[in-house]
């Protein structure tokens, strides 16, 4: 029976603790403010699954730091996930130590020294991007591979969706002033928060043998006022190494949502959708006037079900490339990073993977 300790008892430390029961694991959920260990206990947990799992132990994120675990969650905010990362690596040596998305904030402070000391110490360390582990996501991976559109004209990506959502499921908040998301520079925002569409983007773009990307052109639309500072829409225009241009659009005021990933081939098309009906992701293929859309069945929990059902799997030394690695994670910060220069310096952007994970790469 393999073990998790989570640290941060919000929305997404609650999802990963009942995924990781549903495979019996054992869970240690933790959390700085008592409250939200209550919260968790009393009204998130058993609202969403029914009853509270009296398996699930509580306690204090520092009285726990020195616990080992099979795995190593962070859920917290994301200019805090690096600073605890190296306190838990400070302490235990997990098999896996995976960080909620976004990696950290947009300048990318102590990312390149995180991933040489994971890898020094032999943890496979990921970022939770679990939309690249669903159902609609390896179909897609599969019809591609097959050729079935032929060679790849360009992608387009969405994450264009009203984060009202987010504060439904964190009633605690009164809005973006409250935490990390009013806040670019923390990870909060449309680039950071919504970054599941340039984390798509470059994972078909990967799959396709596209390359990283490698220029960057990006218009952000920022907001600020009662103390927040964030940016409401983010457009980006990417290029990667081999000549593949596509566009990624993120904001937090669409309404209904759009996650989608539209990727144009010479003899077709695919369409890959989160939650494109109730209850349903789905693929598209198109070829010329032939259109036919699989749908897929899918709860939210099955996001993280995912998640865990796929580091068994690394565990077990089945997966050789995983789509959630650390580096993929990073691949996805680097853009975010160049995304906030272009627009602040309004031009294009290159991306210099030879210099490692630092601002000093993009120039």
């Amino acid at each position: 029976m393999h073990s998790i300790r989570i640290l941060g008892a919000g929305s997404i430390g609650n999802h990963l603790a009942n995924a990781a029961r549903s495979f019996g694991w054992r869970v240690t959920l933790t959390d700085i403010d008592p409250a939200a260990l209550e919260r968790t206990r009393t009204s998130i947990y058993p609202q969403r699954y029914g009853t509270w799992d009296e398996e699930i132990v509580l306690k204090d994120s520092r009285a726990a730091m020195n616990e080992p675990a099979d795995v190593v969650f962070i859920g917290t905010p994301p200019d805090s996930h690096i600073a605890l990362a190296n306190a838990v690596l400070d302490q235990v040596t997990p098999n896996v130590l995976l960080l909620e998305k976004p990696l950290a904030g947009p300048d990318l402070a102590g990312c390149a020294e995180l991933l040489a000391r994971v890898k020094a110490k032999g943890v496979f360390g990921a970022v939770g991007y679990n939309h690249t582990l669903g159902q609609n996501t390896v179909l897609a991976d599969g019809l591609l591979k097959a050729g079935e559109i032929g060679s790849v004209s360009t992608i387009s990506a969405r994450t264009r969706e009203h984060w009202g959502g987010i504060f439904k499921a964190h009633p605690w908040l009164s809005g973006p002033s409250d935490s990390y998301l009013g806040f670019a520079a923390r990870g909060g925002g449309a680039t950071g928060e919504h970054s599941h569409g340039i984390n798509m983007w470059q994972h078909f773009a990967n799959l396709i043998g596209a390359g990283r990307v490698a220029e960057v052109t990006a218009v952000l639309d920022m907001f600020q006022d009662g103390g927040c500072d964030y940016d409401r829409l983010s457009y980006a225009v990417l290029r990667t190494e081999n000549g593949l241009v596509g566009d990624v659009i993120q904001d937090v005021v669409t309404e209904p949502a759009d996650k989608s990933c539209r990727i144009q081939g010479q003899k077709g098309f695919l369409e890959w959708r989160v939650n494109h009906s109730p209850g349903n992701d789905s693929v598209a293929l198109g070829l010329g006037s032939d259109r036919k859309e699989t749908l897929i069945a899918k709860t939210r929990a099955d996001d993280f079900k995912a998640e865990i059902a796929h580091l068994e799997q690394v565990m077990a030394g089945k997966v050789q490339h995983s789509p959630i690695a650390l580096e993929r994670g990073l691949d996805t910060m680097m853009v975010i990073a160049a995304i906030f220069k272009s627009h602040h310096s309004g031009r294009r952007v290159q991306i210099d993977w030879s210099k490692g994970y630092v601002t000093d790469a993009i120039r």
